[in-house]
């Protein structure tokens, strides 16, 4: 499905499915059959969709916008579901289900809607645990028991409860956890160009001084792609390598670009959405505290932190977060992407935002003020 792409002004059958399918999401008043035109009612529909479900709102029908309208369609109950290792299911009745088993007190890990080997792990624990045959597939029988089931977990979101819990556990020290670290495009793709720069080569750069201050600090850091790496990986197969590490935490690193020139500052992002549940508390907590760090240190504009549920957010195991560091269309901006010293000063924002994830409340230091050195005495 890569090369799906539709856009105002297509026509043709492609166009007459997703009219057919914004229609039954009650995005698009299209009682009657409509024309198969993607018209101004459909983009205003498309940029809706894609907004509620946490995407960039461009009003392109591109290939991750298509899969997730085609998941859309989904109800908890329309189909059997289990976990398939080669290819998991995902829909809105995996979210629905995983959000059902959360509240019941199962752990399914983050509410993502992909039907994974720890949703398939929470189905087979609630079957034990009702007398039915724990074969990990929801089909009318578990569906029945789930109905009768009350909820159990109070005083908050379960997932977020129980991640919290993890990250006390873990403990304030930085030795011994692992971060991932990924610098993003690579190879033949060089990301947003500008005033003389590339992003693939920016954030290679950026990472590479990322990587040593969390080695300084006794982390165990890994990188998705190696300096010069002619290998292309997209967003599953970044997240598929940090969940293979078991890493606690990962950095995705970005520079946007705009037609206007100037458009600036640096946003950072997390896995969330508009629907109840799914958001990363924990992925949350750290990308404020990096949108923060980095604010407090440079003279970036502060374009905040937003919610996206774009593959890499969504498909890692672990807290991930997406740093968008500044425009390499702006010339301001591009001027202090090519400055080494800022670049070590945002790695050192990014290392201290690691370590303010572990500091309980009443040991963390204000915005700004923790620097490397500290952190190895600690």
């Amino acid at each position: 499905m890569t090369a799906v792409r539709y856009r105002l002004g297509d026509t043709g059958p492609a166009i007459s499915e997703i009219r057919t399918k914004l229609t039954l999401l009650r995005l698009l008043d299209d009682t009657a059959p409509g024309p198969d035109v993607f018209d101004e009612d459909v983009d205003r529909a498309i940029r809706q969709f894609q907004q509620e479900r946490g995407l960039t709102v461009t009003g392109v029908v591109d290939a991750t916008t298509y899969r997730v309208l085609d998941e859309a369609r989904w109800r908890l109950g329309d189909r059997l579901l289990s976990y398939v290792v080669a290819n998991p299911q995902s829909g809105d009745d995996v979210m629905a289900l995983q959000r059902r088993l959360s509240e019941l007190g199962f752990d399914v890990g983050q509410v993502d809607g992909v039907f994974g080997s720890r949703t398939g792990d929470a189905v087979r624990e609630l079957q034990r645990n009702v007398g039915l045959a724990a074969d990990g597939t929801c089909g009318p029988s578990t569906f029945k028991a789930l109905g009768r089931l009350a909820p159990l977990v109070t005083g908050g979101r379960p997932d977020s409860l129980r991640a919290s819990e993890l990250l006390r556990r873990a403990g304030k020290r930085l030795p011994g956890k692992v971060v991932v670290i990924d610098p993003g495009h690579g190879g033949s793709d060089v990301g947003n160009t500008g005033h003389g720069l590339e992003e693939a080569k920016v954030v290679e750069d950026l990472a590479a001084r990322i990587e040593g201050r969390l080695t300084a600090t006794g982390v165990e850091a890994y990188l998705t792609r190696g300096p010069g790496s002619d290998v292309e990986l997209d967003e599953t197969a970044r997240a598929r390598f940090a969940n293979e590490t078991g890493a606690n935490l990962m950095v995705s690193l970005h520079v946007d670009a705009h037609p206007n020139p100037d458009a600036s500052g640096v946003a950072t992002f997390y896995y969330g959405g508009d629907r109840p549940g799914t958001m990363s508390a924990i992925g949350e907590q750290f990308a404020g505290l990096i949108q923060r760090e980095i604010v407090a240190r440079t003279d970036l504009i502060n374009c905040r932190c937003h919610s996206k549920t774009w593959d890499l957010l969504r498909h890692t195991t672990m807290a991930a977060v997406r740093i968008e560091l500044g425009y390499i269309t702006n010339e301001r901006d591009a001027a202090r992407l090519s400055d080494p010293e800022f670049r070590d000063v945002v790695a050192e924002a990014v290392v201290v935002a690691v370590q303010r994830v572990y500091l309980p409340s009443g040991e963390d230091a204000p915005t700004g003020v923790l620097h490397l050195r500290d952190l190895a005495q600690a």
